[in-house]
């Protein structure tokens, strides 16, 4: 579970840079 959380919010983190 702890590793499904980080690797979503890591995605999300990189998502975020491309979109900025």
């Amino acid at each position: 579970m702890f590793m499904v959380d980080i690797l979503m919010s890591l995605i999300f983190f990189i998502l975020l840079i491309i979109f900025i």
